[in-house]
C-alpha cells in the first residue's frame, strides 16, 4: 500500500502550470521606462542643415532631345529642327549640335531621350552608351505620366 501513496504525491508534484508568470516582464519593462525617462531629457535635439539656394547660372534654353519609336528609329530633335538617326550617326549629331550650342561658360545642352513605352529597353541603354562615349555628360530620360 505504501506504494500507491507515494506514486499519487509524486504525481502531484508534476503537475504543469497553465499560467505565466508576469512579474518579471513588468519588472524589466518598467526598468526599460525609467531608463528611457532619465535619459530623453540628456539628448538634445538634431538640426538638419538643408543646402541654401544660392545663384544659380542661367539655364540654356535648347534641350537636344532623342526619341526612340517602337521600332527602334531614332529622331534627333534640335533647335525645333527634327532629323532622322541611327545609333551609328547619333554621337557625330550630338556633337555637332553640342558644339553649336554650347554657352560661353563652357557648358553644354542637356540631352533628353524620349522614348515609347513599349520600346525594349536595350535600345535606350544602347542609345545612352552612344551619347556616353561621344562626349555627354548630362543625359536625362523623359517621363510620361498618363491619367
Amino acid at each position: 500500500m505504501p506504494s500507491l501513496v507515494n506514486r499519487h504525491s509524486a504525481s502531484r508534484g508534476r503537475r504543469t502550470i497553465n499560467e505565466i508568470n508576469m512579474v518579471p516582464f513588468i519588472d524589466v519593462m518598467l526598468v526599460l521606462l525609467i531608463i528611457f525617462m532619465v535619459t530623453a531629457p540628456l539628448i538634445s535635439p538634431s538640426t538638419v542643415n538643408l543646402p541654401s539656394m544660392g545663384s544659380a547660372a542661367q539655364q540654356t534654353d535648347t534641350v537636344l532631345q532623342i526619341t526612340v519609336s517602337t521600332d527602334g528609329k531614332l529622331d534627333f530633335q534640335s533647335g525645333g529642327k527634327s532629323q532622322n538617326a541611327t545609333l551609328k550617326n547619333i554621337g557625330s549629331l550630338m556633337k555637332a549640335a553640342q558644339s553649336a550650342s554650347q554657352t560661353p561658360e563652357g557648358r553644354f545642352s542637356p540631352v533628353v531621350i524620349s522614348a515609347d513605352k513599349d520600346v525594349k529597353y536595350e535600345t535606350v541603354v544602347q542609345v545612352m552608351d552612344q551619347l556616353q562615349r561621344s562626349g555627354v555628360q548630362r543625359v536625362g530620360l523623359s517621363v510620361q505620366l498618363r491619367p
